[in-house]
C-alpha cells in the first residue's frame, strides 16, 4: 500500500442524471446537502453509447456554474465516433470542466462494433493528444478483476495500458472485501503502476438492487453478506442499519490501510452516504473537515 499513502485522502461522489424535470430538481437538492462533506469533485455517469448525454451536460453545467465543487463528467467512447468525443471535449472545455471519467462504456444489445474507440485505453490516448494536460482523466479499475479479463494478470495489463496511456488517477468499481483491494494494490505496484487508486463504495439501502447492479458489473457478493440481507426480509429500516454500519467499517478499515480517499455511488441519494461519510476519520485530508 506504499504507492497509496503518500496520496491525501479526498471523498468525491457520483450521480446519475435524472431522465424528469422533477428528478433534476431533486438531485440538485440531494447535491447540495451532500456538500457538507466536502468532495473533491461531483461525478456524473453518462449512458451507453450517449443515452443520456443532454441530461449528463445539463447536470454538469448546473455542479460546475452552481455549486462550490468540481463537476466530473463520466465519458464513454463505445459508439462514439472522434468528432462526437471531441465536440464533447470543447463544450466541457468551455465550461471550465477540468476533470474527465474516461471510460469504455458496455456495448448496447445488438450493437456488433464497437466503433472508433475499441478500449477506454483508445479513449484516453485521444483525449491526450487533442486536448494535451486540460483535463484530468480518471478512469476505471476492477479490484476482483473485469468481468471480460480472462484472469487477473490480463485485468492488470490492461489497466497498466489506461495508466500508460495517460490516466491521472483511477476509481474502483465497489467491491465488498477489503482483501479484494489490498492484493490489487499489490498487483499493481508490482507491475509498476503508480497513481491514486480510489476505492468505490457502494451504501447498502435495498438488496433485490443490489444484487441486480452487482450481476450487472461483476461485483462479488460474499454469501455471508447475502444471507445477512437476506435474513432482513421485509424489515428496511434493519436492512439499512446493517448496511451503514457495515460499509462504514469497511470504509474506515480502507482509510486506516491509507487508501487515497473513497468515491461514494451515491444513487442520488443523501442520507446513505452523508451518515456513512460523516463517520470517517481521514488520516491526511487534502481538505480537513
Amino acid at each position: 500500500m506504499q504507492s497509496q499513502q503518500k496520496y491525501p485522502q479526498t471523498l468525491s461522489l457520483e450521480f446519475f442524471p435524472p431522465r424528469t424535470d422533477e428528478g433534476m430538481v431533486k438531485l440538485k437538492s440531494t447535491i447540495e446537502a451532500l456538500g457538507v462533506i466536502q468532495p473533491e469533485y461531483v461525478s456524473v455517469t453518462y449512458g451507453a453509447g450517449g443515452t443520456t448525454q443532454e441530461r449528463t451536460v445539463e447536470t454538469v453545467e448546473f455542479i460546475q456554474n452552481e455549486t462550490l465543487f468540481e463537476a466530473a463528467p463520466h465519458l464513454t467512447c463505445i459508439g462514439a465516433t472522434k468528432q462526437s468525443i471531441a465536440q464533447l471535449l470543447d463544450t466541457y472545455q468551455q465550461m471550465g470542466i477540468r476533470r474527465i471519467v474516461a471510460l469504455r462504456g458496455d456495448m448496447p444489445s445488438g450493437m456488433m462494433d464497437p466503433g472508433e474507440f475499441k478500449y477506454a485505453s483508445d479513449l484516453v490516448r485521444f483525449i491526450r493528444e487533442t486536448t494535451g494536460d486540460t483535463f484530468k482523466l480518471e478512469v476505471a479499475a476492477y479490484p476482483e478483476t473485469h468481468p471480460q479479463a480472462r484472469n487477473c494478470d490480463e485485468g492488470i495489463k490492461h489497466f497498466k495500458t489506461k495508466v500508460d496511456a495517460g490516466a491521472d488517477e483511477a476509481i474502483t468499481q465497489y467491491f465488498f472485501n477489503v482483501d479484494s483491494y489490498l492484493y490489487f494494490i499489490d498487483s499493481c505496484e508490482k507491475a509498476g503502476i503508480d497513481l491514486p487508486i480510489v476505492p468505490g463504495i457502494m451504501p447498502i439501502t435495498n438488496y433485490e438492487q443490489l444484487i441486480r447492479f452487482s450481476a450487472m458489473c461483476g461485483a462479488e457478493v460474499p454469501r455471508w453478506l447475502k444471507c445477512r440481507l437476506e435474513s432482513f426480509e421485509d424489515d428496511i429500516d434493519s436492512l439499512r442499519a446493517f448496511g451503514q454500519e457495515f460499509i462504514t467499517t469497511l470504509s474506515q478499515r480502507l482509510l486506516d490501510a491509507g487508501a487515497p480517499g473513497l468515491h461514494f455511488y451515491s444513487m442520488n441519494q443523501v442520507h446513505p452516504t452523508l451518515e456513512i461519510a460523516q463517520a470517517l476519520t481521514l488520516h491526511n485530508p487534502r481538505n480537513p473537515k
